[in-house]
């Protein structure tokens, strides 16, 4: 990646409407390392195809998507793949396999796009866990846990691995509410290593004690991507 290049850029970029939905209207869109933008979308499906968008998932009719100054659309997949292992996500739907316990879901990618030690990846899953109020990783499938405690378990996921990018669904109303501020330090924790953050958020309420570290404000509706005016 080159310096001062942007993280993340959507240049003129169309979507296949057969495969999203979305309305085959443009979009732009930069995001620098450290960069943190709020993204307001009522619909979870819109924000969920954007978030495929953004990570390099979704068919193009014109346009470019890079990342980390790579074009999404000229890769083959083992750099694809490669590629997708910087970015955690945080998916509004959950995104568990239900035949693994959730600790191997937690892990997973982290194992798969490394050649770090098992008992390193336990280590590293295990303090985040206790950051997101989990005693120890929990390892029962992720369909035996509570609302509550999938959403600690997706946090814990999305920020393995120290990434480049986060891409984050809005599960503001799944996550206690004493796990926020643990979320917001981690959150700046990594924006202060250069890792930028797509935030779609469903309200202002879930991010609005945030607001002063957004530096990006923008709306995603039927008609494109808009820009905001941070206050």
């Amino acid at each position: 990646m080159v310096a001062n290049a942007p993280l993340l850029e959507l240049r003129q970029v169309v979507p296949s409407f057969e495969e999203t939905g979305l309305m085959p209207v443009p979009y732009d869109f930069r995001l620098m390392p450290g960069d943190c933008a709020v993204i307001d979308c009522r619909d979870a499906g819109r924000a969920a195809m954007f978030a495929d968008l953004c990570s390099g998932m979704i068919s193009l009719s014109q346009g470019t998507c890079r990342f980390m100054g790579l074009d999404w659309g000229t890769l083959a997949d083992r750099q694809l793949n490669a590629l997708r292992g910087r970015i955690g996500r945080i998916p509004r739907a959950g995104g568990w396999i239900n035949m693994l316990g959730t600790h191997l879901n937690i892990m997973m990618q982290e194992l798969y796009h490394t050649t770090d030690a098992l008992e390193d990846v336990v280590a590293a899953a295990t303090v985040l866990g206790e950051r997101f109020g989990f005693p120890g990783l929990p390892i029962s499938t992720p369909d035996h846990l509570s609302t509550a405690d999938l959403a600690r378990a997706a946090c814990v996921r999305a920020f393995m691995g120290r990434p480049d990018l986060l891409v984050l669904e809005d599960i503001s109303d799944m996550l206690p509410a004493e796990m926020v501020l643990p979320f917001l330090e981690t959150l700046t924790a990594a924006r202060d290593r250069g890792c930028g953050v797509v935030w779609l958020a469903r309200h202002t309420s879930s991010w609005s004690v945030y607001r002063k570290a957004v530096n990006i404000h923008m709306r995603l509706l039927d008609e494109g991507l808009f820009p905001m005016r941070v206050i």
